[in-house]
């Protein structure tokens, strides 16, 4: 019998110990919690994975704790503007990673980066311009990971100081896809698909706000296929949103994301890989269909659509073309940066990741029925 448990309230308790703090903030979280708490309970966890996500539960309640009291203490942070952010959505292995990455090279940007995502509270006792401790052990954590799990940065390259999805963010209200595999585990993601992510949105932008006050930038830079479930919730909170909408062949798509699902999944449960890739084509296509119908009902010129296939033949004309569409100019340093952030990462620089759809339980035919108005919308090639 494990002695790790998913009680919130022991868990609550653990958190505030840990902190020495007992604010949490707005109760909002604390139905999440309960339906997550239940789901890694009832879960295929191993032993392994139970006591992995008990350690990262309690750290992400006492990282909100510390955050509370940063907003407590400094009431100035909530009023913070954050102009005109830009944000990447789509399909999960659409391109939107690679895309990001060059965005994120223009100096005028202000990308969310991984080191952030993990500690969003500021340190304490730290003069400006120290280096952040932290910072520093992160960045030895995932130069570690890169030699352990070579496979899944092939998937996903990811260091300290790269540009990072905001769902890690999410994660501090207990809610939304959190890494990607919570999400495909009952009761948590039936209840999911029945939530008001306004209240995550609302928090994810204070989030925002508190790094912006720790490191200011000029235009923040934004990344997760999951804003796809709160496209409205998105806009509401962000009312002057750029939305990037990055397509590509859903066979492609669909056998990538199951397998980097299952890599994580196996982490901390054991679920075989045919059970999981219906379940995870299902949520990513649901996913696409609720934000291109949010999409329909908001202004249509705060999105601009880019392809996975545009993007590999020139990413840099890609580029021009979201500027463009959003009357941003390419200042010369912006276009000497992409130049080079291109020249250093050409395609397959991490090594190539290898999948395939019949692994997962799935076959062309039932993806194409399934992403059927979406490829008929975009005249998306499929080539899969």
């Amino acid at each position: 019998m494990s002695g790790v448990s998913f009680d919130p309230t022991t868990l609550l308790g653990q958190a505030s110990e840990t902190a020495g703090l007992s604010d949490f903030g707005p109760d909002d979280f604390r139905e999440p919690l309960s339906v997550l708490c239940k789901t890694l309970e009832q879960g295929p966890l191993t032993e392994k994975g139970r006591k992995r996500n008990h350690r990262r539960l309690v750290g992400l309640l006492a990282t909100r704790l510390r955050v509370q009291k940063a907003f407590l203490e400094h009431p100035e942070i909530r009023q913070r503007e954050l102009p005109k952010p830009m944000v990447l959505t789509g399909l999960p292995r659409s391109g939107t990673s690679a895309l990001f990455n060059l965005l994120a090279a223009d100096p005028a940007t202000r990308p969310l980066l991984l080191w952030e995502t993990q500690f969003p509270d500021p340190a304490e006792d730290l003069a400006p311009g120290d280096p952040d401790p932290r910072h520093l052990a992160i960045k030895k954590y995932y130069e570690d990971a890169q030699e352990k799990n070579p496979e899944f940065t092939k998937m996903h390259f990811a260091s300290a100081d790269t540009p990072e999805e905001c769902v890690l963010l999410h994660a501090y209200s207990l809610n939304g896809v959190h890494v990607g595999w919570e999400c495909m585990l009952e009761p948590y993601t039936s209840w999911y698909r029945e939530q008001d992510l306004q209240p995550m949105y609302a928090y994810y932008r204070d989030l925002l706000r508190l790094l912006d006050w720790q490191r200011p930038g000029d235009r923040w830079l934004l990344k997760a296929p999951a804003h796809m479930w709160a496209i409205e919730a998105l806009i509401e909170n962000f009312p002057d949103v750029s939305i990037v909408w990055s397509h590509r062949d859903p066979l492609l798509c669909t056998a990538s994301i199951c397998s980097m699902t299952h890599t994580l999944l196996k982490m901390h449960a054991e679920m075989e890989a045919e059970q999981l890739g219906p379940i995870v084509m299902d949520f990513y296509a649901t996913s696409l269909e609720r934000g291109l119908a949010a999409r329909d009902r908001s202004d249509p010129s705060r999105f601009v659509d880019v392809t996975h296939d545009e993007f590999v033949a020139d990413s840099l004309h890609v580029v021009e073309r979201i500027y463009e569409h959003f009357d941003m100019p390419v200042e010369a340093s912006a276009r000497s940066a992409f130049e080079a952030h291109t020249d250093a990462n050409p395609k397959g620089k991490h090594g190539k990741h290898k999948y395939a759809l019949e692994e997962y339980g799935l076959d062309a035919e039932a993806v194409r029925r399934r992403f059927a108005p979406y490829i008929e919308r975009f005249g998306i090639e499929l080539v899969g």
